[in-house]
C-alpha cells in the first residue's frame, strides 16, 4: 500500500476502539458518534481485507488479525507525535535566518539586529544575500526586498521618508552617481557603482550626488558623513519585510518583524 493511501483516520479509530473495546467509549474520546466509529472500522476492514473486531456475549473483542498490528500501529503514532513536536519546536527556536541586500545589511540591518539581540542574549541570527533566494531551499525565516510590494509573499513595508539625494558635506562633485535601480538617475554618469550602499559611500567620498532610500542613508546622515540636497521624494518602491505565509505566522518571525518595523 502506498503511503499516500494509508487509511490514517481509520487506523486512529482502530487504536481508540482497541484500547476501550467499545465503540461508544472510542466515540467519546474522538468526539464523534458510535455510528461514525463503526463506519470507520468497517471501511478499514474493507481496505485491509480482514476482520478486526468480533461481538461476543462478553462484548467487543479484537480478532488475532486486529491485535497483530497494534504494537506497530501505536509505535507509529508515537513517532508521528515526535515528528509534530520536532516541527513545532522551530517556532520556539531563537535562531532566525534572514536574507537581505548586502548594502542594507551593512548600513541598517546589522545595527538593528544588534539592538534587538541586546534585549535577548539567546537570539541567534544568520544573514545571507538576497539574490534570487528560494525560501524553501535556503530555510529562510524572513527576507528584506527592495520593490513596490511583497510580491507573492506576505509582507510589511519598512517606514522611510522616501528617496533622498545626498552628497558630501563640502558639496562634492556635481555629477549623479548611478547604480542599478537608481530610479531615473543619469545612466551615462561617469560614476557607476553596483548598489545603493556603494553609491552612498561614493557620495560621502565626494564623487558626486547619490539618490538613495532615506532608510539606507539614515545612519550616514546622523553621523554627518553626507547631507541631503533638496527635498525627499516619495516613491512607490521601498524596502519590504517578506515571507511565505507559514513563516510569516511563526511567533519568532512576527516578533522580529515588529522589532524591525518599529
Amino acid at each position: 500500500m502506498k503511503r499516500t493511501h494509508l487509511p490514517l483516520n481509520g487506523l486512529r479509530v482502530l487504536d481508540a476502539a482497541a484500547r476501550h473495546l467499545s465503540f461508544t467509549r472510542a466515540a467519546d474520546e474522538l468526539a464523534v458518534t458510535p455510528a461514525a466509529v463503526g463506519q470507520q472500522i468497517r471501511a478499514l476492514e474493507d481496505t485491509l481485507g480482514t476482520v478486526l473486531f468480533r461481538r461476543t456475549t462478553k462484548g467487543l473483542e479484537l480478532t488475532p488479525e486486529g491485535e497483530a498490528g497494534l504494537v506497530a500501529l501505536r509505535d507509529g503514532f508515537l513517532q508521528f507525535e515526535e515528528a509534530v513536536r520536532a516541527m513545532q519546536a522551530g517556532q520556539s527556536s531563537k535562531s532566525l535566518t534572514i536574507a537581505a541586500p548586502r548594502d542594507l545589511t551593512a548600513k541598517w540591518l546589522m545595527a538593528r539586529l544588534t539592538a534587538i539581540a541586546a534585549s535577548d542574549p539567546e537570539l541567534r541570527f544568520a544573514i545571507v544575500g538576497d539574490e534570487e533566494i528560494d525560501f524553501a531551499q535556503a530555510n529562510l525565516d524572513l527576507a528584506i526586498r527592495w520593490g513596490e510590494g511583497p510580491g507573492e509573499h506576505e509582507g510589511e513595508a519598512l517606514e522611510s521618508d522616501g528617496m533622498v539625494t545626498v552628497t558630501a558635506p563640502d558639496g562634492g562633485a556635481d555629477v549623479a552617481i548611478a547604480w542599478p535601480g537608481c530610479m531615473g538617475e543619469d545612466a551615462a554618469s561617469p560614476v557607476r557603482v553596483a548598489d545603493a550602499g556603494l553609491a552612498l559611500d561614493a557620495a560621502a567620498a565626494g564623487l558626486g550626488r547619490a539618490c538613495v532610500s532615506e532608510l539606507l542613508a539614515r545612519a550616514d546622515l546622523a553621523a554627518g558623513r553626507v547631507v541631503v540636497v533638496g527635498a525627499p521624494r516619495m516613491v512607490s518602491r521601498g524596502y519590504w519585510l517578506v515571507a511565505p505565509l507559514p513563516q510569516w505566522r511563526q511567533k519568532k518571525v512576527r516578533a522580529l518583524v515588529e522589532a524591525l518595523a518599529s
